[in-house]
């Protein structure tokens, strides 16, 4: 009894030019080397298995524009996940771009809040310089009368003259 083949180990050489330590068949190569296209093909299907394909079966995500729009998103991505519909991969991936979201959401409300509250503010400013104006312009001119008689008195009495026959001062109506 001679063996077909003494040798069991593939012939050929591989890609780094060592000898393949795969077992040989009948033409002393081994299976790969005698069918090369073989190979490139089941590498195709090997790597059309292990692809990540879109989850059709998963609910699409909703418009994330408000913060309860972002918190319905991750209650449905833990229900999809719990039910099999996604894969945890996926959400893993995704709860980063959510909070992320989330983050930038918040921080939009609060500059409307806070421009919202400015342009409040500045009108509330506004209406009450108003009202002191309103309200102090009658005393101002009150004021302005008695400066007025108080000076033209001043001189009279500096000068010895009754009050009728003071010299006359610049009027504050005049002004």
């Amino acid at each position: 009894m001679t063996p077909k083949n003494s040798n069991p180990r593939c012939k050929a050489r591989t890609k780094s030019g060592k000898l393949c330590q795969a077992a040989a068949t009948a033409g002393g190569l081994c299976f790969f080397h005698a069918n090369p296209n073989k190979a490139s093909e089941l590498g195709r299907i090997g790597g059309r298995s292990k692809r990540p394909s879109a989850s059709e079966t998963a609910d699409p995500l909703p418009k994330l524009e408000t913060a309860t729009a972002v918190r319905d998103a991750v209650a449905q991505l833990i229900v999809d996940v719990y039910a099999g519909k996604l894969h945890p991969r996926v959400a893993a991936g995704l709860a980063p771009l959510l909070n992320l979201q989330m983050r930038a959401i918040e921080t939009t409300d609060l500059e409307r809040r806070l421009t919202k509250l400015e342009t409040l503010l500045a009108e509330t400013e506004a209406e009450e310089d108003l009202d002191r104006k309103e309200d102090s312009a009658p005393l101002s001119g009150l004021a302005d009368r008695l400066a007025f008689y108080l000076k033209r008195n001043e001189r009279a009495a500096t000068l010895g003259l009754q009050k009728d026959e003071a010299a006359p001062v610049d009027s504050p109506e005049a002004t």
